[in-house]
């Protein structure tokens, strides 16, 4: 899979994305799942995406950025 998404990553032209990030975004997309709705998962997906590469244009890394958009999509959900 890690391979996979390296290429993935290559033709979108974007940078790929190490181990702990892919475990924290597959994270992030079971809570979507499971707290509002798992067919909104790929939706919720798309717009992490779109954050985090905001957050890039305005000068974050990825790290950084992937992580910001990480805690905002968590304080949008609902509680548990």
């Amino acid at each position: 899979m890690d391979e996979w998404l390296a290429q993935l990553a290559t033709s979108l032209g974007v940078d790929p994305i190490d181990e702990g990030q892919i475990a924290d975004i597959l994270d992030a997309a079971r809570d979507v799942a499971h707290t509002v709705e798992r067919k909104v998962t790929p939706i919720a997906a798309f717009l992490l995406g779109a954050a985090v590469q905001r957050r890039i244009g305005h000068g974050a890394t990825l790290s950084d950025a992937l992580q910001d958009a990480l805690a905002d999509l968590r304080s949008a959900l609902p509680p548990t």
